[in-house]
């Protein structure tokens, strides 16, 4: 079990983060949380990291906004976290992700997110050069902005049955990026990998995270 801590970021905004692992471990993640915060389930995805021998941690993206902000898996809880992550902002989570990775003791960082997360993963690897490796789940709105150039590796989830990221985005992705790994599972759904939504497909999550964490294996 891993722990809360503060972290602050470079325009002094402090936020709590959960964080788990050994602080010497050889590999480290920034775990990036969904819509509806740093659930009992993002929590458990750092604990899983932290068994692999990894340093994980989850910043409190909506801090900015709301300080300890849990939501339900259910869409009252969605549009609220719509509404926070509209508050927040991109540049400001960018900024708390840079601040959780300078945690992490590692030369080299990888990032996963999930949903939001794995928008905000992308958005890292474009954006800033705090990572040497990005992983997305099911990142909503990629394909919009897949003319960015990533700083480092990325690999690329999605369910086939997800209807926030159509087939066509995925396939926009996939040709503006040959390099990319990008992974479909059939029959998954946006959420496949969170086992507290009604999505949760154990199959595809099971195979996506061992593809994760290959993929972190290589470069991190």
């Amino acid at each position: 079990m891993g722990a809360v801590i503060s972290v602050t970021a470079a325009d002094g905004h402090a936020f709590s983060a959960y964080r788990a692992g050994r602080p010497d471990a050889a590999r480290a993640v920034v775990v990036v949380q969904e819509i509806f915060g740093v659930t009992p389930y993002i929590r458990a995805v750092c604990d899983a990291f932290a068994a692999q021998g990894y340093q994980a941690i989850a910043p409190a993206l909506f801090d900015r906004a709301r300080r300890d902000a849990i939501l339900p898996y259910d869409n009252a809880g969605m549009h609220e976290g719509l509404k926070l992550r509209a508050e927040v902002g991109q540049e400001n989570a960018l900024r708390d992700l840079v601040a959780a990775a300078d945690v992490l003791t590692t030369e080299k960082k990888g990032i996963v997110g999930f949903c939001w997360g794995g928008k905000l993963a992308w958005e890292a690897a474009c954006h800033t050069r705090a990572f040497a490796a990005a992983v997305a789940w099911y990142g909503g709105g990629i394909a919009e902005t897949r003319g960015q150039v990533p700083n480092c590796p990325v690999q690329l989830h999605f369910g086939a049955e997800d209807a926030h990221i159509p087939a066509h985005d995925v396939n926009a992705i996939r040709a503006a990026h040959e390099e990319i790994e990008i992974f479909t599972y059939e029959g998954a759904d946006h959420g496949f990998g969170c086992p507290d939504r009604p999505s949760y497909n154990e199959a595809a999550a099971t195979l996506a995270m061992q593809r994760t964490l290959s993929f972190f294996e290589h470069w991190l």
